[in-house]
């Protein structure tokens, strides 16, 4: 006659077994995912026609959040930040170009070009029409102004539309969520952002 051993734990059923490993698995995952975000690289759209041709509406980039940390954000640099107030629709973060940082003294002249320290910038990103004619960069009631400490000045490569520091003045260093440095979609335009 078999006597049963009632004395063992019965066994975990496999499917239970499973399903904790899944949830085990999603949790990982997902705490993962909630570091890279806040603290590596964030994906970002662009909604806006302020940086045309660079950027197209729709266009997806991915921020790096890291490096900033000890590496500066210097003049050339592809800026994503929160807008101060007032400024554009709602808290939606904008996408510019970094002209100035702290000390600089920015000026756009009559001649439709930025000074950046009395020396007029070379921007070979800048909008042009159907003819193929850059846009000049004009000014709103200020042309000139000196980048504070812990600041930027930024503006979009489609002058004529954007909404930048010629209209908001410098934004703080610490409103920039980070450095644009990669676009991913459209897949035909993956590309490395580089400074020039």
């Amino acid at each position: 006659m078999d006597q049963r051993d009632d004395t063992k734990p019965p066994g975990r059923r496999p499917w239970v077994s499973g399903a904790i490993g899944v949830v085990e698995t999603l949790v990982l995952t997902l705490v993962i995912f909630l570091v890279v975000q806040n603290f590596v690289a964030q994906p970002f759209q662009v909604q806006m026609f302020s940086m045309e041709h660079t950027f197209e509406q729709g266009d997806y980039v991915l921020i790096d959040k890291l490096t900033p940390r000890w590496d500066d954000y210097s003049r050339g640099d592809v800026v994503v930040f929160v807008p101060p107030a007032g400024a554009g629709p709602g808290q939606t973060p904008f996408i510019k170009r970094v002209i100035g940082i702290a000390g600089d003294t920015i000026e756009v002249r009559e001649d439709g070009l930025v000074y950046v320290n009395g020396v007029a910038l070379r921007e070979p990103y800048l909008f042009a029409n159907s003819a193929g004619v850059v846009e000049p960069t004009v000014a709103s009631d200020l042309a000139r102004w000196v980048v504070p400490a812990g600041e930027l000045f930024v503006m979009g490569d489609h002058r004529q539309v954007s909404e930048d520091s010629r209209v908001f003045g410098p934004i703080a260093a610490s409103s920039v969520i980070g450095r644009a440095f990669l676009r991913y979609w459209p897949l035909s335009s993956l590309s490395f952002i580089a400074a020039p």
